[in-house]
């Protein structure tokens, strides 16, 4: 399960061998009044497209479990995986449900107000439900517990660093997944100086040595780095103070600026959609200097995340946009050849595995990242088992 602040998208596994997705389902909320239900199945077939009342997340879910129930889906339910944005300075692991870990759950809520109270309710939900039921708390924010000091740290009085105040990086899960299968691809690759770039809705890029984290664009909280669908990114912290002693914006307002009406969406004045910025960016000048900067903006990233690994072996695209857009990947990779980058305009335009040159120092390949799947695992791993046992 993993509920975003707009979305909640849910895979049904059926544990075996193989671990395959049985069913994906989807909620997507608009305005206040309702929200669109879409369940699937592994083929991509529709079997459920309907509306829900409301933007209660649990109303969803109710509405979910109640197919599953009608189709006979929960005889065999065995266990429930989260995916939580943020774990803060204590969660650096995968966590078992239990009451008292929801407790001290509750407490991290400031750090991640769009996403972690409706995460918890919808924990809250399968455990009513499903009392015996075993749940577990996968942390986007864990795969960056081994980042050095020097990239945890902001320049801020130190007694802020000691209350936690402090980088944390995000999109771990699918970071995590990415080097799981890389190190399948190719071991050696995996153990050196890696770039791996998320680029989606939500964008971020992680530096990489020997597969563990080093430095990451998204800081405090998910909205640092690079321009994203209608997240800024970067912006000079003084212009917020700006915003709000000059121009007397409320703070809720310079959320909302700064969280949903800005990165493409902002730029182009139209949509944060990536796809429809291209097909019109060669008539909307607004539209194609969004893309400029999208690409701008990680490639600086990608430049200064070489010179901080001190070299570079492979350049890993991953994400919606990352896994299905040659014509971003070739932008972001244009001007970087000084690092050894060549890219294969072929191989790029048919969104190959491997989209570099045989004269290329730096492997680029492009990855299609599972989040879900890594949850899974860790459920699995939380459980102690390689498959669970039936509740």
């Amino acid at each position: 399960m993993n509920r975003g602040s707009a979305t909640l998208k849910s895979t049904l596994y059926e544990i075996g061998v193989r671990n395959q997705a049985l069913l994906s389902i989807s909620v997507a909320y608009s305005g206040t009044t309702s929200a669109r239900l879409k369940i699937t199945d592994a083929g991509r077939a529709t079997l459920l497209d309907s509306s829900v009342r409301g933007r209660d997340s649990n109303a969803a879910l109710e509405a979910i479990f109640a197919w599953l129930d009608k189709h006979q889906y929960l005889s065999g339910l065995q266990a429930a995986g989260h995916r939580l944005v943020h774990g803060g300075a204590r969660y650096t692991e995968p966590q078992r449900v239990t009451p008292k870990f929801l407790s001290a759950l509750k407490k991290l809520v400031p750090l991640d107000p769009d996403h972690l109270p409706a995460a918890i309710k919808g924990i809250q939900f399968v455990a009513r439900k499903f009392p015996k039921l075993a749940q577990v708390a996968c942390f986007d924010t864990a795969f960056h517990g081994p980042l050095p000091t020097v990239a945890k740290m902001y320049a801020l009085p130190r007694r802020l660093y000691d209350a936690n105040i402090r980088r944390y990086g995000f999109h771990g899960l699918s970071f995590e997944y990415i080097v799981g299968e890389l190190r399948k691809l190719d071991a050696k690759l995996a153990a050196g100086c890696v770039i791996i770039a998320h680029l989606g809705s939500g964008a971020s890029i992680v530096a990489l040595q020997n597969g563990n984290s080093t430095d990451t664009s998204m800081g405090f909280t998910p909205l640092e780095g690079l321009v994203m669908s209608a997240r800024s990114g970067d912006v000079d912290p003084g212009l917020l103070l700006y915003l709000l002693a000059q121009k007397k914006m409320s703070v809720k307002a310079a959320a909302a600026l700064l969280n949903k009406q800005s990165g493409l969406l902002g730029v182009s004045t139209t949509t944060g959609d990536m796809r429809a910025l291209l097909e019109k960016a060669k008539q909307d000048p607004h539209a194609a200097e969004a893309i400029d900067l999208f690409c701008y903006r990680a490639k600086k990233y990608i430049g200064a995340y070489a010179a901080a690994l001190g070299g570079l072996d492979a350049l890993i695209f991953t994400g919606g946009i990352g896994e299905r857009a040659p014509a971003i990947r070739e932008k972001i990779c244009s001007g970087l050849e000084f690092l050894g980058i060549r890219l294969d305009a072929a191989q790029n335009a048919a969104d190959a595995q491997v989209i570099s040159t045989t004269a290329s120092r730096v492997n680029i390949r492009v990855i299609q990242t599972n989040e879900d799947l890594m949850i899974v695992q860790h459920v699995l791993s939380v459980l102690g088992q390689s498959k669970p046992k039936t509740n």
